[in-house]
C-alpha cells in the first residue's frame, strides 16, 4: 500500500475508533502562538499550567513585553526550558509591537497560507511545527502539524520512511488527505500515540491500525 493510500485507510481506521472531530472556533491567534511556544518539549499539562501562570502575572501583553525576562522566566518555570522559552516570548512580543504598535494578529486569517508560514517563522524560536499549530487550530488555515506522537506513529506504520525528518513529514500528509480533513486526522494520532501507539510499550493487540502497520508486521 503507497503512502497516500495507507494515510486515507488510517484517517479512516482512527475516525472508527475515536471518533470525527471537527475543529472548534479558534483562541486567540496570539494566545495559540505563545502557548504553543511554551509546548515545546514539554507535556500539555505543564504548558497549559505555565499559560495560565503568565496569564495570571501579566494580565496583558504589554505587561509581559515589558518585564525583566526573568520575571517572565519565574512565571512559565512549570513549562520547563524556562530561560529559553522567557526570552523567545518576549521577543516574539516585541517584534510584533514594534511592527504594528498592537498585538492584534487575527489578520493572518484573511491572508494566504504561505504568506502566513512566512510571517510568522521569522521569528526565532518560532519552527514549522509551531508555526501549524497556529495555522491548524487559532486561524483555520490548512496545515498539518507534525509532533513527536504523529512521527512515531507515522514511522511505524511505514508512512514515512527512515529519511523522513518531521520538517519534511507534514507534506506527506497534506497531500494525502483535504484540508477539512487535518484537523481530524492531526488530533486522532496525537490520541493514538498518547493511548497505544506509545513511545516504550506500544499497545499493539489493541491497535485499531495492526493490520496496516508495518512495526507490527
Amino acid at each position: 500500500m503507497k503512502a497516500r493510500e495507507k494515510i486515507v485507510r488510517v484517517h479512516q481506521l482512527l475516525e472508527g475508533a475515536y471518533g470525527a472531530r471537527r475543529r472548534p472556533p479558534g483562541d486567540d491567534p496570539l494566545d495559540e502562538l505563545i502557548a504553543t511556544i511554551l509546548s515545546q518539549n514539554t507535556s500539555d499539562v505543564n504548558s497549559g499550567r505555565a499559560f495560565d501562570a503568565l496569564k495570571a502575572a501579566f494580565p496583558t501583553w504589554e505587561a509581559a513585553m515589558g518585564a525583566p525576562v526573568g520575571r517572565i522566566a519565574a512565571a512559565i518555570r512549570s513549562s520547563g526550558l524556562a530561560n529559553i522559552k522567557a526570552p523567545r516570548i518576549r521577543a516574539v512580543l516585541r517584534a510584533i509591537w514594534a511592527e504594528q504598535g498592537h498585538f492584534d494578529i487575527a489578520w493572518l486569517r484573511r491572508r494566504p497560507p504561505e504568506e502566513v508560514r512566512a510571517w510568522l517563522g521569522r521569528f526565532p524560536g518560532i519552527g514549522p511545527k509551531t508555526v501549524a499549530c497556529v495555522m491548524l487550530f487559532s486561524l483555520g488555515l490548512p496545515a498539518f502539524p507534525v509532533d513527536t506522537h504523529v512521527f512515531r506513529v507515522g514511522r511505524r506504520l511505514g508512512i514515512l520512511d527512515g529519511a523522513a525528518r518531521p520538517e519534511t513529514a507534514p507534506a506527506v500528509f497534506e497531500a494525502a488527505v483535504p484540508t477539512s480533513q487535518y484537523y481530524c486526522l492531526h488530533v486522532n494520532m496525537i490520541r493514538h500515540g498518547r493511548e497505544v501507539c506509545t513511545a516504550l510499550r506500544p499497545r499493539c493487540p489493541a491497535c485499531p491500525l495492526r493490520r496496516v502497520c508495518d512495526f507490527v508486521r
